[in-house]
Formats: structure tokens, C-alpha cells, sequence
């Protein structure tokens, strides 16, 4: 037995069966390449999905986290630290200023805190409902399930209480009929992540802009996923302009480690009273002290830029004309393969067996979302090697 068989048996027999077993046990990592337990290497292209911004083992991240580990690794909410209030100030300079900031560990925490400030914003002004996108995923806890439109996750756990109605994602005029001055809240993504990398129209976001401001409601950008530099910018949702009223982030903030954050800008950042919401690891020193780092590599290392470079040789492997391939959609390193029948697992297993990671987000869809450390050549090794994982995919049943 191999130990990558050895390591799925033995998580098979001790955890919950939520997430099946995965394929392999990874075992250590460097820069945008990863082994597994049994010595095999691959190009990472799916970064934990989404979180690994500066790949595996980056020093300025190792030396942050380390440091902090050996200082002082919590606090509680009892008191505060360093690290948590430089990182909540540089996140309000990066989001255009003006906001106040809660610290999670998570960014389904991070949208539960978006979403009580929108209740307690919807009670103070007589607003009872909220509107969401269809496919839209915002989290698995009740609150965040709520507001995603996936109805295969939620109606195992429904009813909710909360009235979301949902709208198909990137109809404006769709979302303008269902906000009303009834409405507390609009939740979107700038683009959809789980449903497989989809962007909306261009001007979509700035007309939900004007949208809940013409009615009242406040716009909340979850931006988990696409946040902190994926898309070539700080927040996707800096391509059209816009500024949300509240903003979610999560995921590759810390570059590995679990943090999130919730942004409310002007006076919704004033919303909480004391008592109001709290957190018990949210602002953690280690936690805080990655999320710096990462912020300062992502300066000191130009990956804006270079998400937007190397993101544009990853979206030329839609154009590389098979027939199981209709193209490529995203921005940045935030890309799916659209693919022309629902064999996006055989893609991944494909892809896997030929040294890459993938995720197959949708039945026919494959999410990348590589470290936005991702070189240009490491890009074109994966494009050049795709005809080929494409044909290995395209034989399987």
C-alpha cells in the first residue's frame, strides 16, 4: 500500500463523510509546486482553492507566521494586538478608505458578520428582505446558506429564517425589479466562484451600484474568492469603479493561514454597538501577521501586475481548439476551461495524472486559480501540455 493509500484509508475510517475522500495527501510545498506523500510532484494551479497567494513556503510568509508564533500566537477579543489593527488599517487604505473592519477566521464568518450588519441596518429602516444571485454561494453556515442560490446545498437544510429572494446573476434589469425600498441588502459576487468561475456583463456591478442606491439597500461584494489581488486588482470589483457599502475577504488574504474580514464603509461602520458581534480567534496576531505578509508581497513583488500577465497565457488555452473545449472565462489568475461536455472529473484526474492540479468546479467547468505567484513559463507548460490531458479526458466514459 502506498502511503497516499495508507493516509485516505485512515481519513476515511476517522472523519465525516462530507467530503469523500480526496485524491491524494499532500505532503509539502515550494513556491507553485507541491509533492505528495508518496514523493510526486505537481504544478499547483488551484492554490487551495484560491488561498495559497504566494504559492508554498514563501519565506516572508514562513518568517511572519514563525515570528509571531514565538511572540505571542493569541489574545482573544479580550484585548487587542499589533498585527490585527496595522492589518485592519492597510485593508481600509487598499479598499479607498473610509471603512471600518471585523477580523474572522473565515470568509463564511466573515459574510455571517456582512449579514448582520444588513439585519440590524434592514430593522433600523424598515427593510425586511434581502436578494441574492442564483448559483451565487456565499457559505455553509445557516445564515450565509441563506443567501446562496444553490438550491442542491440549501433545501437539505431549509426553510431559512430569512426571506432572500434570488435573481439570475448578471440580469440588471432582473435585480433592479426585485430591490425595492424594501430591501436591506444586495449580496453578490463580482463574479461567481462555485458556479464555475462566471463573470457578468461588463457594467453589471456599477448598475447594482446604482441600483441599491436609487432604492436604499446596501450592496455587499463578496469578494472571498476574487479578493486580494486574483484578478489583477486588490478587489475585482475595483474594474468597474465601484465602492460596495460592505465588503467580504477571506481566503487568499492570509495565504494559507485562516483568516477573513468584513469592511462596512461610512456610516455602516458604525452599525455594531458593543456586544453586537464578536469573535474569539477573529484578529488572531499569527493569523494577522501572514495576512501582512502577504499584503507586502504582493507590493514588493508586482503580482497585481502579474496575475494580469500570466493570467492572460492561462486564458489562451481556451483557444487551443479541441473538441472537448469551447474556451476559457475569468480574469487574471481566476480562470475556468468551459468544456463542451460534463467530463470536468475526467479532466481533473487527466490533469492530475499528468502533474497538474485542477479543480472541477462544475460538470463542465475546471476552476484554476494558481498562486498569484505563478510564473509565465510554469503558465505555458500547463497550456502546452493540454491538447493531451484534453484527449485523456475526452476517452473516458
Amino acid at each position: 500500500m502506498t502511503r497516499n493509500d495508507d493516509l485516505r484509508a485512515r481519513y476515511e475510517a476517522a472523519f465525516m463523510p462530507n467530503y469523500g475522500v480526496p485524491p491524494l495527501a499532500l505532503a509539502r510545498g515550494e513556491g507553485c509546486r507541491v509533492w505528495d506523500a508518496d514523493g510526486n510532484a505537481y504544478l499547483d494551479l488551484i492554490a487551495g482553492i484560491a488561498v495559497s497567494s504566494l504559492g508554498h513556503g514563501h519565506p516572508a510568509l514562513a518568517k511572519a507566521v514563525a515570528e509571531q508564533a514565538a511572540t505571542l500566537a493569541h489574545t482573544s477579543n479580550l484585548f487587542l494586538n499589533e498585527p490585527e489593527v496595522r492589518l485592519a488599517e492597510k485593508l481600509v487604505a487598499l479598499a479607498g478608505g473610509g471603512a471600518r473592519v471585523f477580523l474572522t477566521s473565515s470568509g463564511t464568518e466573515a459574510n455571517e458578520c456582512a449579514l448582520k450588519l444588513a439585519i440590524k441596518y434592514g430593522k433600523q429602516n424598515g427593510r425586511g428582505y434581502f436578494v441574492a444571485a442564483e448559483n451565487g454561494f456565499h457559505g455553509r453556515s445557516m445564515g450565509a446558506l441563506a443567501l446562496t442560490g444553490k438550491k442542491a446545498i440549501r433545501d437539505p437544510f431549509g426553510p431559512f429564517a430569512l426571506d432572500v429572494r434570488f435573481v439570475p446573476y448578471g440580469d440588471a434589469a432582473a435585480l433592479e425589479a426585485a430591490v425595492t425600498e424594501d430591501c436591506a441588502a444586495v449580496f453578490l459576487e463580482p463574479a461567481q466562484g462555485e458556479a464555475g468561475v462566471i463573470p457578468p456583463p461588463p457594467g453589471y456591478f456599477a448598475a447594482a451600484r446604482r441600483i441599491c442606491d436609487a432604492a436604499g439597500a446596501l450592496l455587499v461584494a463578496d469578494e472571498i474568492q476574487s479578493g486580494i489581488g486574483r484578478t489583477g486588482t486588490w478587489f475585482a470589483h475595483q474594474h468597474e469603479g465601484v465602492v460596495p457599502d460592505v465588503l467580504t475577504l477571506a481566503k487568499g488574504l492570509g495565504g494559507g493561514l485562516p483568516i477573513g474580514a468584513c469592511l462596512a464603509f461610512g456610516p455602516h461602520g458604525t452599525l455594531f454597538a458593543k456586544g453586537d458581534h464578536g469573535s474569539t480567534f477573529g484578529g488572531n496576531p499569527v493569523a494577522a501577521s501572514a495576512a501582512l505578509a502577504v499584503l507586502a508581497t504582493v507590493e514588493s513583488e508586482g503580482l497585481l501586475a502579474n496575475a494580469a500577465d500570466v493570467g492572460a497565457i492561462l486564458a489562451g488555452a481556451g483557444a487551443i481548439g479541441h473538441p472537448l473545449l469551447s474556451g476559457a472565462r475569468g480574469r487574471g489568475l481566476w480562470q475556468a476551461l468551459v468544456l463542451t461536455a460534463p467530463k470536468a472529473p475526467a479532466l481533473e484526474a487527466a490533469a492530475r495524472a499528468a502533474g497538474f492540479l485542477v479543480n472541477a468546479v462544475q460538470p463542465d467547468a475546471v476552476r484554476l486559480a494558481p498562486p498569484l505567484v505563478l510564473t509565465p513559463g510554469q503558465a505555458r507548460l500547463f497550456v502546452d501540455a493540454l491538447p493531451a490531458v484534453l484527449d485523456a479526458a475526452d476517452k473516458e466514459n
